[in-house]
């Protein structure tokens, strides 16, 4: 398939600039789309002989994605079919743009370490566990298929996000692929793949388990031809490094067992990494910042309301903005809390869009079940040696009102913020909880009215 002409307007709306990846199946574009005048990523499907399996493949993948919505995820934008050469029908989807290396590139400067592979494995497996629970088996787990975000930010970690879900099946096809033969890439293949069996959600597991082991040692498990590569995992074990720590080598051990009954599932695997995310930061996490008991159930309320991220919420603006003007601060904030990151949905008074979670005032703030107020940070002993305090930002006065869900969960915070101590009376408390009421209204209205539109569409097929 010859490449799209860098300008090449896309269905009058997508305007195309450089080729970002090609596949077996694709090309795909860094392009502009001209009406919400953002950045995003294309992917043209090679369908020039209208082919008819190629179609339906492009189809599958385009209903699959548009069920799918997980911060480990590329988020499907839109989707169509460019009819401008009526000899060459181009079906396309709009995907948002991943600024940052895939892993496989990433992997050519050599090994991560253990506390970046935690995070990235822990994305990664919280995202196939999302799938894994829709019913979808991905089957093409490997590092090309992996982007790590740059966000473009200090004091980032890692974040992956699994991408291509092209030769994805549904687990209640009963097939073995559309053609009855092996689907993946050849090295990371799981042994049921590699012997053309059914394929379920371990399958995932394994090619995972791989990844993490490259990702680890710098060495591909099973390199070679692509004959040779398949067949090798049926004949041998990959190897796993004595000097790994004792955790990951029992993980690593669990994933690539050859029976699939003896792997966790994704869920599993997610949880024991970010359990050794939280032991190995542990020595460098904030007394103040010490997760709830509840977290795993918080996590689960914040995913409900669809905004993880997610581009900072303008519907919020003009309450930051009044908070702001209020209460004569320079920052006023909306806050959602994720396992690791604070995501700033709305912000006055800085630019930043995100932070770590371990210095973030809010992580401290979602464990009150009312108002915190800090008014001299750096006489306050949960404050003091804060890097946020302690640092060039200067912070010496926080106040903020946990975002609580009708069921009790505290999503994250309305929080002012100011570089000199200050106090805050009855009146102001008052007034700072109103507007985290109107916040906290507005996600319920979202969240009621989008259960809405389910149950419309599902009485409508009915």
């Amino acid at each position: 398939m010859q490449a799209l002409t860098p300008g090449y307007l896309l269905s009058g709306r997508y305007r195309v600039a450089n080729v970002i990846g090609r596949g077996g199946r694709s090309i795909v574009y860094r392009a502009v789309d001209e009406l919400l005048e953002r950045e995003v990523a294309v992917k043209v499907a090679h369908n020039e002989y209208e082919d008819v399996e190629q179609i339906r493949q492009h189809e599958k993948e385009t209903k699959i994605l548009a069920g799918l919505s997980h911060h480990a995820l590329v988020t499907l934008l839109d989707a169509g079919a460019d009819f401008s050469d009526p000899g060459n029908r181009r079906t396309y989807l709009v995907m948002e743009l991943i600024r940052g290396a895939n892993l496989r590139a990433r992997g050519a400067q050599g090994p991560f370490s253990a506390a970046h592979m935690a995070l990235i494995g822990h994305d990664l497996a919280d995202g196939l566990s999302y799938v894994h629970h829709r019913g979808i088996v991905h089957r093409d787990i490997k590092p090309a298929n992996i982007l790590l975000v740059d966000y473009s930010g200090p004091d980032v970690r890692p974040r992956a996000k699994l991408t291509d879900f092209g030769v994805a099946t549904l687990l209640d096809s009963h097939r073995i692929d559309d053609e009855g033969g092996t689907s993946g890439t050849p090295a990371y293949l799981s042994p049921e793949q590699a012997a053309g069996e059914i394929v379920g959600p371990p399958s995932d597991v394994y090619s995972l388990g791989l990844v993490l082991l490259e990702g680890l040692t710098g060495i591909m498990a099973y390199p070679g031809a692509p004959l040779e590569s398949a067949l090798a995992r049926l004949l041998r074990d990959p190897q796993i490094p004595t000097g790994l720590a004792p955790v990951w080598a029992a993980l690593l051990t669990a994933m690539l067992a050859r029976d699939p009954a003896q792997r966790p599932d994704a869920r599993e695997v997610s949880l024991t990494l970010r359990q050794e995310v939280i032991t190995g930061s542990g020595r460098h996490r904030n007394s103040s910042a010490l997760l709830p008991s509840d977290e795993e159930a918080r996590m689960q309320a914040v995913r409900r309301y669809r905004i993880l991220d997610t581009p900072a919420d303008g519907a919020f603006d003009r309450i930051t903005s009044l908070a702001a003007r209020l209460f004569s601060v320079p920052v006023a904030i909306v806050s959602i809390v994720d396992h690791d990151r604070i995501w700033f949905k709305s912000h006055f008074g800085t630019d930043v869009d995100q932070i770590s979670r371990d210095p973030g005032l809010c992580a401290s703030a979602i464990l009150q079940q009312k108002t915190w107020v800090v008014s001299d940070a750096l006489a306050d002993p949960h404050t003091l040696t804060n890097p946020l305090v302690a640092g060039e930002f200067g912070l010496q006065f926080y106040a903020g009102v946990p975002l609580q869900t009708v069921d009790g969960y505290n999503l994250g915070t309305l929080c002012v913020l100011d570089t000199k101590p200050r106090h805050f009376g009855e009146a102001q408390l008052r007034i700072l909880q109103d507007l985290a009421a109107i916040v906290m209204n507005d996600l319920e209205m979202r969240l009621q009215s989008r259960h809405s539109r389910i149950t419309r569409r599902e009485t409508e097929r009915n």
